[in-house]
């Protein structure tokens, strides 16, 4: 098996449990091995090639003035608040609306499938508030409340009543009580999370979801029907992103979807998941959407970074946020055919860290420290090291960092800072004791 797909494996298995709230998130750490993966040879027709979709068919563009996020909406004083500035300052960035950047072009071929295939269905979303309500993100899809994603070492807080959304899926339940049938909504989303090439705090989801009505399956089985129906949009979509690839459906647990499906494409002998998807939870649809009668309804979510990565062959997750031209002349709205062309050689710098753990230290708070003092100067922070001592029972971690900027060389003199700056953040605020 090759290395790259071992690993991503090893990464899915680690942290499926995890984030199995999440559609897009519990499938996404796959997708940057489907590196040699060839796309559907076309490109995307000229009114596609931008934030909006302006066609005489009426997939319409739902533009409400939404996205203004103020500094007192997330940095409040609140005890609960552990939304760092580096967190902070991502928020308006809207990478999935800048023509020309990758992610925007993902969306765009996504938007141009529904477009083409399901003309004046679905409505589009791309300018949702990322503040939203606790019941938004978690309540309202039923996920339960010792849920490990509810946790603040998972979960961007802003107070007692409002997050960062982790998932696009916070605003199914709104778009429903807003009587929306059939629509696709996309923003950035937040999530505290390890430091390497497939992961990063701020990433980019598409949440879709249709519901019928009872006269739409007369003579069949609800549930089946909308089944059905989903299998189909969603073959359809790989096909028109990848190409004539061997497809197969497999069970999963969502606990808002049921039954749940991930889809998976067959590549270099092994199966990969690419997306997650099912039958909206009839509690769901009872609670928030207005129908006379019965009601049965599809729902999926995906990772736009995931399918960059496969699409584009981009290696790293930290270069969609790079503003340097020799990455983002590269691509072009409309285009799927580009292949990036590396243009960093730099090699990493390794620097250990040891210390005896905490209470306060998780995983999660080292590397939101790594990444509050380095930025997009780490490529990956890795345990390489883990010993308890056999007489105080005291755990002990050894930590490696890669410092290597996507962009241009570091020398000696900055690594050598920054790792001093971590050593002293981690022992100032996680309160281990240094080895």
């Amino acid at each position: 098996m090759d290395g790259a797909l071992r690993a991503a494996r090893t990464l899915l298995g680690a942290r499926h449990h995890r984030h199995c709230c999440s559609f897009q998130r519990s499938l996404g750490l796959q997708v940057q091995c489907l590196h040699g993966l060839q796309p559907a040879k076309h490109t995307l027709s000229p009114s596609t090639r931008g934030r909006t979709i302006h066609h005489s068919s009426t997939l319409q563009h739902a533009s409400e003035p939404l996205r203004a996020v103020s500094r007192s909406d997330v940095m409040t004083d609140s005890p609960v608040n552990n939304v760092p500035e580096n967190i902070f300052g991502k928020i308006g960035t809207d990478l999935h609306l800048k023509p020309n950047h990758p992610l925007c072009i993902i969306k765009s071929a996504i938007y141009d499938y529904f477009e083409k295939n399901y003309p004046g269905t679905f409505k589009t979303f791309d300018d949702r508030k990322p503040v939203v309500t606790l019941n938004a993100n978690f309540d309202s899809i039923l996920i339960p409340e010792d849920h490990i994603s509810r946790s603040s070492n998972d979960t961007f807080y802003v107070d007692n009543v409002t997050c960062l959304r982790c998932h696009t899926s916070a605003h199914q339940a709104e778009l429903l009580r807003e009587g929306q049938a059939a629509f696709l909504c996309t923003g950035d989303v937040y999530r505290r999370d390890t430091i390497d090439s497939t992961h990063y705090p701020v990433f980019h989801q598409m949440e879709g979801l249709r519901v019928f009505e009872s006269h739409e399956w007369s003579g069949q089985d609800g549930t089946d029907f909308c089944l059905s129906d989903l299998k189909k949009v969603l073959e359809g979509l790989a096909k028109h992103l990848f190409g004539d690839v061997q497809m197969r459906w497999v069970e999963a647990y969502f606990p808002f979807t049921d039954p749940s499906l991930e889809l998976e494409i067959f590549f270099r002998d092994e199966w990969l998941e690419v997306l997650g998807s099912g039958v909206v939870q009839q509690e769901i649809l009872q609670k928030n959407y207005t129908a006379s009668g019965d009601v049965r309804g599809w729902a999926f979510g995906l990772g736009l970074e995931r399918l960059a990565m496969v699409l584009f062959q981009i290696p790293d997750i930290r270069l969609f946020w790079t503003a340097d031209t020799r990455f983002l002349k590269q691509f072009k709205q409309g285009d799927l055919t580009t292949r990036f062309k590396p243009y960093s050689k730099f090699p990493p710098v390794f620097k250990d860290v040891a210390f005896w753990t905490s209470s306060a230290y998780t995983e999660n708070n080292l590397c939101e420290i790594v990444r509050t003092v380095a930025g997009d100067l780490v490529e990956e922070t890795k345990l390489i090291d883990d010993f308890t001592h056999p007489k105080t029972g005291r755990t002990s971690h050894c930590y490696r960092i890669a410092y290597r900027s996507p962009d241009r060389s570091m020398t000696d003199e900055e690594i050598n800072q920054l790792q001093d700056e971590v050593r002293s953040s981690l022992q100032e605020k996680l309160e281990v004791q240094l080895r």
